[in-house]
């Protein structure tokens, strides 16, 4: 019975799909991955928004630089990073430093609950962590899958992460009240732990039964990148192609920016801003599709 459980469901895949019955294990594995990726954000977010409705529009303006120059900083440094560290150790070494940092934050909260330093080194730590979450997971999805496979089951995938990012908000709303934000951002550190032996078992499931690296490439988990640190940059600035996604997400972000100071102007009337914050969230992921680098 259990077999012939097993095969209806890979036809149903295969149906619904398009995933191949080898494919199948890989591709639930990779969904719950940028599921829980994207409702440990979600989590986070509101609870971010929700101290910058207390801050001036200069203040706010501040942060924004301040975030500019640490994600420049940042992806210098993981740039370095992927030309000199192993795969093996790269990949499940992210998201444990981004697990660590936030359950730093939980102890901050605990320790200083109103020091306001604490919430704004962590509105830009969050930024940062919303840059990299999703392009790091893309890209290891991209050497996971070969070409071949990727414009079939990416699709399916990516529904991960609008489902995590319906479910973070409702877990945030369902219990703000009763642990507050620390233990959210507790809960959200936690998560960002399943995603290190996903990545171990993936890299496996590649080689064993998506057979999507080349013939004697079964050690590339043990390789590093090689190359230059600003190797990606001088890319970005050659490509016409990545030119263009590049003016898309400015232009995206400037006019999301004027949204987003409306925002917190029409929350800093209100004392209950936490809920408030959350349930706007809440609502304003209910997308099938959307953008995840804010």
């Amino acid at each position: 019975m259990p077999d012939v459980n097993r095969t209806f469901f890979a036809r149903f895949m295969k149906t619904v799909a398009r995933v191949e019955p080898q494919e199948v294990k890989a591709v639930w594995l990779s969904f719950f991955f940028v599921f829980t990726l994207m409702a440990a954000y979600y989590i986070l977010r509101p609870i971010r928004d929700a101290m910058s409705s207390d801050w001036t529009d200069a203040e706010l303006s501040t942060l924004f630089t301040a975030t500019f120059i640490v994600s420049i900083i940042v992806t210098t440094l993981y740039g370095a990073a992927c030309s000199r560290v192993r795969l093996g150790r790269l990949l499940p070494g992210i998201y444990t430093l981004f697990a660590v940092s936030f359950f730093g934050f939980f102890m901050a909260f605990r320790v200083w609950p109103g020091l306001p330093l604490v919430g704004k080194i962590y509105y830009v730590w969050i930024s940062v962590f919303s840059l990299f979450q999703v392009s790091v997971f893309w890209s290891f999805m991209a050497d996971i899958f070969s070409r071949q496979q990727a414009p079939r089951l990416f699709g399916f995938i990516a529904a991960g992460s609008s489902i995590g990012a319906l479910a973070g908000p409702a877990v945030a709303l369902l219990l703000i009240g009763p642990l507050g934000k620390s233990n959210l951002v507790l809960i959200s550190a936690a998560l960002l732990l399943v995603p290190i032996p996903v990545i171990a078992w993936l890299e496996k499931l590649k080689h064993a039964e998506l057979q999507a690296g080349p013939t004697g490439d079964a050690d590339d988990y043990n390789r590093t990148l090689g190359g230059n640190p600003f190797a990606g940059f001088r890319d970005f600035v050659s490509n016409p192609y990545l030119l263009a996604i590049g003016l898309f997400i400015l232009l995206y972000t400037f006019i999301s920016t004027f949204v987003y100071f409306e925002l917190n102007r029409s929350l800093a009337a209100t004392t209950q801003k936490t809920a408030q914050v959350i349930l706007y969230h809440f609502v304003n992921v209910q997308q099938p599709v959307r953008p995840h680098w804010r």
